[in-house]
C-alpha cells in the first residue's frame, strides 16, 4: 500500500537539514538493509510523484509501478531498482527543491544519499566497468591526453565519425555525445608559476581579499581559458591570485561512481594543501560548481567530525559568489566597457543546491544594457551520464527544455556556470553556436 502524500510533519516550518553520510559504518553496505530502505522510500515516492519531471530515475520507477500487475511497488522486480539508481546522477535537486519529506520530516527522505548508498554497495560488490573507471579517472586521463602530440591525436579522433562509432561499440561512449577537447597547454603550464600581483589584499565581509584558484581537472586539462578568464577578472578587481599548486581531482566523478574510498583518497590529498593556503590567509575559488559543492557539501557530509574539512568548507567560494560578497562593500569594479545585450544563462544544478542565490545573474545584470534570462532546469549532462551509450539520448531529452528556452531567448550570448552543461546545450542547439562561460562574458564586459 502506498504511503499517503500528506501526513504529520514535525517541524514543518523548519529549514531542510542534511544528515551526515554514515558510509564508514558496516550496515551502510548491508544489501538487505539497503533494499528495505529502497522499498520504504520508493513506496513514499510512488504516493507523492512530485519529482516526475526531474531526472529519469523517477519516471523509470513510476512507469514500472504503473505497468506492474499490482500497480504498486510490490509488483516491481528488483532489477528495476538498479535502473532507478543508474538514472540518478546526484544533482540533489529533488532534495533541494521538490521533496516535502526531507529532514526534519519524520519520514526522513534523502533520495540522493540513498542512491549514493546503492551505488557504493554495488561498487564494493562488483567494482565498475572499464568505461566508467576511465571516465572517472580525470587526473590520469588528463595527464596522458595533455601530452602535446597525444592531445592532438585524441582531439582528432574525437571528431572522426568512424572512430566515435568504434568507441561506442567498444567501450560504450555514445558516438554523438560531445566530448571535451584536451589541451597540451594546460592552465598550470600557462599560469602555474605566475606570481600574485603586488596588491595589498582588502578584506570584505567573509572574504579576505586574496585568492588561490583550484583549477579543477576540467579547468586545467580541458578548458584552461576559463581559468585565464577568472584570473583576468579577479586581477582587474585588485584581488591577488595564485594557483593552488598540488591539487588532485575533487572526487566528484568517483562519488558519482560510488567509489567512496577513492573520494577519501582525493580528500586526503587536497584538504591539507587547501588548509595550508587558508592558514596563510588565502581564500579558495573554483570555476566548476560541482567542485565547489564537493568541498562545501559532500566532503563535510562524508567527514562531519573532521575540523580541517570544516575549515576548508568555510573558505571555498564560487567565483561570482566571491565577487558579489565584495560588491556589498563597494570593492567590485563596475567600469564595464561593453554591454552584453541578451544573455541566456543556464543555472547549473550543483550551483543551485549551494543555496547562495543567483550571484552570476546578479553580477551580469550590473552591466549596462545587459538582460539576463536565467534558466533553472537541468541540462541532463552530469559529467559522465550524457556521454554514456545507454543514457545519452535520455540526457538530451532531459535537456530539451533548456535548449528550447535558449532558442526562444534569441540571445546574443548563452552559457552556464558548468562548462559541460554549456556544451550539452550546444549539442542540442546543433546550429554551430558555442557557449560562453559567464567568466568569459564578464571579461568581455570589462574589455580586458
Amino acid at each position: 500500500m502506498s504511503a499517503p502524500t500528506e501526513g504529520k510533519r514535525e517541524g514543518s516550518l523548519e529549514a531542510p537539514t542534511r544528515h551526515p553520510l554514515n558510509w564508514q559504518e558496516a550496515d551502510f553496505y548491508d544489501e538487505q538493509d539497503l533494499f528495505a530502505e529502497l522499498e520504504r522510500v520508493f513506496d513514499i515516492c510512488h504516493g507523492c510523484r512530485r519529482c516526475f519531471n526531474l531526472c529519469h530515475a523517477f519516471p523509470t520507477l513510476f512507469d514500472a509501478i504503473d505497468e506492474s500487475d499490482t500497480m504498486e511497488l510490490d509488483g516491481v522486480p528488483r532489477e528495476v531498482y538498479w535502473q532507478v539508481v543508474d538514472h540518478c546522477y546526484l544533482c540533489d535537486m529533488c532534495f533541494a527543491t521538490k521533496c516535502p519529506y526531507v529532514p526534519p520530516h519524520e519520514w526522513n527522505i534523502d533520495f540522493p544519499h540513498l542512491m549514493l548508498r546503492a551505488k557504493a554497495v554495488r561498487f564494493r560488490q562488483q567494482g565498475a566497468r572499464p568505461r566508467d573507471r576511465l571516465l572517472s579517472a580525470t587526473d590520469t586521463v588528463g595527464r596522458l591526453a595533455g601530452i602535446p602530440v597525444v592531445a592532438q591525436m585524441v582531439n582528432l579522433a574525437n571528431r572522426l565519425e568512424p572512430v566515435r562509432d568504434l568507441m561506442e561499440t567498444a567501450i560504450g561512449v555514445h558516438a554523438r555525445a560531445k566530448l571535451p577537447p584536451y589541451q597540451s597547454r594546460t592552465l598550470y603550464r600557462r599560469a602555474g608559476d605566475r606570481q600574485p600581483r603586488a596588491v595589498e589584499p582588502r578584506p570584505a565581509g567573509p572574504t579576505r581579499g586574496k585568492v588561490a584558484l583550484f583549477a579543477t581537472c576540467y579547468g586545467n586539462y580541458n578548458e584552461p581559458d576559463i581559468g585565464e578568464d577568472l584570473i583576468a577578472v579577479f586581477e582587474h578587481n585588485d584581488i591577488p591570485l595564485r594557483l593552488v599548486g598540488k591539487e588532485r581531482c575533487c572526487g566528484m566523478p568517483k562519488l558519482e561512481l560510488g567509489d567512496l574510498e577513492a573520494v577519501a583518497e582525493a580528500k586526503a590529498a587536497n584538504i591539507p594543501q587547501l588548509l595550508a593556503l587558508i592558514e596563510e590567509g588565502w581564500d579558495i575559488v573554483a570555476p566548476v560548481p560541482s567542485c565547489v559543492l564537493m568541498f562545501k557539501q559532500e566532503l563535510p557530509l562524508m567527514f562531519p567530525d573532521d575540523a580541517d574539512v570544516a575549515r576548508v568548507r568555510a573558505h571555498v567560494y564560487d567565483p561570482f559568489e566571491y565577487l558579489m560578497l565584495r560588491h556589498r562593500d563597494g570593492l567590485l569594479k563596475t567600469d564595464f566597457a561593453q554591454p552584453l545585450g541578451t544573455v541566456a544563462y543556464h543555472v547549473a544544478c550543483h550551483l543551485r543546491v549551494q543555496n547562495i542565490g543567483l550571484k552570476t545573474r546578479e553580477l551580469l545584470e550590473l552591466i549596462p544594457d545587459t538582460r539576463v534570462h536565467p534558466i533553472e532546469r537541468c541540462s541532463g549532462h552530469d559529467g559522465t551520464y550524457a556521454v554514456k551509450r545507454e543514457f545519452h539520448e535520455i540526457s538530451m531529452k532531459i535537456g530539451r527544455p533548456v535548449v528550447k528556452r535558449v532558442e526562444q531567448a534569441a540571445a546574443d550570448h548563452y552559457g552556464s556556470d558548468c562548462p559541460m552543461a554549456g556544451h550539452q546545450i550546444e549539442n542540442g542547439l546543433a546550429d554551430g553556436r558555442a557557449p560562453e562561460h559567464p567568466l568569459r562574458l564578464l571579461r568581455l564586459a570589462y574589455g580586458i
